[in-house]
Order: C-alpha cells, then structure tokens, then sequence
C-alpha cells in the first residue's frame, strides 16, 4: 500500500508544476475580467495670468511676405500672459507701416497689444501719429495726431478709438471731445461729449 501511495504520489508530482500553472494562468484571467476599470480624469492644467517670458529693452520687427516692413515694436520690458495670448509694454513705441505706405507711430506709459500686434491698447501719455498722406485724388492729407490718457488703436484697419477726453491735431486745426471714434479708411470721425474745435484758415498760395 505504501509503495502503491509513493507510485502514485511520483507521478502527480510530475504534472504539479503544469497544474499549478495553469491555475495561476487560470487566475489571472479571472482577475483581469473582473477587476474594476477607473479611468483616468485628465485635468486641465489652470492657466494663471502670470507671464511667462519677458523681454527687456527690446526691438521686434515684422515683415510681409515680400520682406517690407509692417511694423516695429519698442519698449523698456514687456511681458507676454498666455491665458490671454497678450503682451503688455512699458514705454511702448509702436510704428505700424499700411501696404499703402503710411506711416502710423503710437506711444504711451503702457501698451497692451492683442498676439498679431494688429491691436493695441495704450495707457497712460498715449499718442497716436498719422504721418501726411496723398490721397486717391492727389491730395496730401495732413499730419493727424491724437493725444489722450486712453487710446485704442486698430492698426489694420486704421482705427483710433477712445472713451476717454482726447485732444485731435489735424494740421494746424484742434478739436477736444470727451469721448472718439475715427476710421481713417472711410474719413469718418465721431466726438461725442464736450466738443470744441479751434479751426485756422489757409492762406491762399
């Protein structure tokens, strides 16, 4: 009996370690069935309004595809909030030049320009400079120059706004409003609030 119980205790020896694997195989496909999925939430990284490069001292310029000059931005820093893809200057310089070729100079305390540099914000001891211009009639447009603590300018389109009192030099002409909006591309000028007007009459050559 002894010998009849070794004999057989031999043989499952033999085939244990292949029953033991298949039970862990077994087992390991019972778990992966059967356990619980959790997926995975993926949290927005929070963009705070915190810069994240600065430039000191600087001079940017772009250019068209043809390589001509469309505008150069100066300042003594500036600071780019990729929360709002904006960039904010101090003792910004801006000359903007149209396909047309004219010349637009904006200045102030503090500039704040969209990411094409297309728009800009200006704070602060702002001025905006329309350099004399020939029309489609061979007529040169004046030198135009707006000053307020507030201007809003759309270099594209050669827009000037402001909801801020600003003060208008057209030539030798001056006009204060409390409030203005002036489309360059369409001639057209609203001032609204307060509005005064000192206009010098042309000598006759």
């Amino acid at each position: 009996m002894t010998a009849l119980l070794r004999l057989v205790w031999e043989r499952l020896s033999i085939y244990l370690p292949v029953i033991l694997m298949g039970v862990l195989a077994l087992g390991s496909y019972w778990l992966v069935r059967n356990t619980p999925v959790f997926a995975v939430v993926g949290t927005a990284a929070t963009v705070s309004h915190e810069p994240d490069y600065f430039m000191r001292t600087f001079s940017v310029k772009n250019f068209d595809a043809l390589g001509h000059l469309k505008s150069e931005v100066l300042g003594v820093e500036a600071r780019h909030y990729p929360d709002t893809d904006t960039v904010e200057i101090d003792q910004v310089h801006i000359r903007s030049v149209s396909p047309q070729g004219l010349v637009t100079v904006a200045t102030a305390n503090r500039g704040l320009s969209n990411a094409d540099g297309s728009e800009v914000q200006l704070f602060g001891n702002a001025v905006v400079v329309r350099e004399p211009v020939m029309d489609n009639h061979r007529v040169v447009q004046p030198r135009m120059e707006f000053r307020s603590d507030f201007l809003h300018a759309y270099l594209d389109t050669e827009r000037v706004r402001s909801n801020k009192p600003v003060t208008l030099i057209r030539g030798a002409d001056t006009f204060t409003a409390d409030a203005m909006d002036y489309d360059n591309l369409d001639r057209l000028m609203a001032l609204d609030g307060r509005v005064k007007g000192i206009l010098v009459p042309q000598v006759a050559k």
